[in-house]
């Protein structure tokens, strides 16, 4: 059921209260002194803690160890028991983050009644902290392409060690759901996983957030450093942490400990740290906007998180896996891709990434019906495209262009769109569009379109003059 750690410098009245919750199923452990007490402590943390104020021989009393306790193991609950008991220890103790404060001779039925309830408070609120962190964000990342599986491998690699990672890639592509990823493979899976969401919090709270406060009024205030102790804390966008914290975070990472805001005890934190951005850091440390001694410190192990249009393979795998998820989680009707939208998915362009694509797959259930195919027609139309009286639809650039170069262009794009569909398959893409492989070969060598690597992935793009030089040489 749990372990209690029982502190009292009376033999007698720890081993009642020991041989009490052993008859209820808990396992106990037994300290005379503050330093048998902190010694337990540093050994393995307790699911709970019934503290005795006054420890005779002790260098410390029990609101000392309270304070290092609420310090160090802020989920522990303590149960602070006395026989010299008034309002103002009663009140020290309750600001110092005791549960609740029992006066001796106590009932051992009221006792009970504190320790159950206490223990279940600190599960609820470790509960609601989970889901105030966004831990109902999905760990599971989906693909088949060979972008996807270079980043999967690059993840697996990182999962059991405790480096630090700076995951990059543009909005949307799945940074946080990679940062998941890694927590819920590696050790630290049980503990916590605390997001910071740099961008969306005020710069002048930054510090109060991360590191807590401590006031006469409201006592102790643990931040989001210290709900993090002994798992994974996660910078999202960490370019728009604010210059000044940045420096304070700097020195988190050497020392492993803090002052909360308004405090002077040190706290000490077990933290991996996993980072993401969609910026540039390099052009960010140029411009003094981000320092470079923390950019070291966080860039251990870099990781890119690839855009979906280098993994439009992926597409029409994901879009069913958000059909699946939307129908269990919202109700929403079970429906499966038509072949001419599986098409247009994997050819529109995807600025916002997987984000814009689930976004667009929840919007097409919702207007539709519900069932049959969806159909290309529900799909958003490309923005920027003009029709024509009879129903085509060609961009408003190709529009004012003469036919041999339209027609170039046309093929140029088209060939490279399907390429990259298909992952970079030359074969797959010469079958889509009903040409010989031999004489694909040839038309994408007249229309100057080359395959390179790209994130794991062959992609396909316009030969630049230097490469048709080199290749000429």
């Amino acid at each position: 059921m749990g372990d209690i750690l029982i502190v009292d410098d009376e033999r007698d009245i720890r081993e009642l209260i020991s041989d009490i919750l052993k008859d209820e199923g808990f396992t106990t452990r037994l300290a005379g002194t503050s330093e048998a007490c902190m010694a337990e402590i540093n050994a393995e943390p307790p699911a709970l803690m019934i503290l005795d104020i006054w420890l005779k021989d002790s260098a410390m009393d029990g609101i000392d160890i309270l304070k290092h306790v609420k310090r160090d193991n802020p989920d522990v609950p303590v149960v602070i028991i006395s026989g010299h008991g008034n309002i103002e220890i009663a009140v020290a103790a309750i600001k110092q983050g005791a549960y609740d404060f029992i006066e001796k001779p106590f009932n051992i039925d009221q006792l009970m009644v504190v320790i159950t309830r206490a223990m279940e408070t600190s599960r609820l609120r470790r509960e609601n902290n989970q889901l105030k962190r966004g831990e109902v964000t999905s760990a599971e990342i989906i693909g088949e392409s060979s972008a996807f599986k270079a980043l999967q491998a690059q993840l697996d690699k990182v999962t059991g060690s405790n480096g630090r990672v700076m995951l990059t890639g543009g909005a949307g592509a799945g940074k946080d759901v990679a940062a998941h990823y890694i927590h819920t493979n590696s050790n630290r899976a049980q503990a916590p996983f605390v997001t910071v969401n740099c961008a969306t919090v005020e710069p002048e709270r930054m510090e109060e957030v991360l590191f807590g406060r401590e006031s006469k009024e409201r006592g102790v205030e643990p931040g989001l450093l210290e709900q993090a102790h002994g798992g994974i804390i996660f910078f999202d966008e960490v370019a728009d942490m604010p210059l000044g914290t940045q420096s304070k975070i700097l020195r988190v990472l050497v020392e492993q400990q803090f002052q909360r805001v308004g405090g002077n005890d040190m706290v000490r934190v077990d933290l991996r740290v996993i980072t993401s951005t969609n910026r540039d850091l390099a052009a960010a440390i140029e411009e003094g906007s981000f320092r470079e001694e923390l950019y070291h410190r966080l860039n251990v192990v870099p990781i890119h998180v690839p855009s979906l249009e280098d993994r439009r393979e992926d597409i029409p795998t994901l879009a069913n896996y958000f059909i699946e998820s939307f129908n269990k989680t919202q109700g929403l009707p079970m429906r499966t891709l038509a072949e001419d939208a599986v098409t247009l998915l994997q050819t529109m362009q995807w600025p916002g990434n997987i984000r814009q694509l689930k976004n667009v797959i929840e919007r097409v259930l919702i207007l539709g019906p519900d069932k049959g195919e969806i159909e290309a027609k529900e799909l958003p139309q490309s923005e920027g495209a003009v029709e024509s009286e009879s129903g085509v639809t060609i961009s408003g650039n190709l529009a004012t262009l003469p036919l041999r170069e339209a027609r170039e262009l046309f093929e140029r794009e088209y060939l490279m769109t399907q390429i990259n569909r298909f992952g970079g398959n030359i074969s797959r893409t010469a079958a889509f569009v009903g040409m010989e492989r031999s004489a694909l070969h040839r038309k994408l060598k007249s229309l100057g379109v080359v395959t390179s690597n790209k994130a794991g992935a062959r992609v396909a793009q316009v030969q630049d003059e230097d490469m048709a030089e080199a290749g000429s040489e």
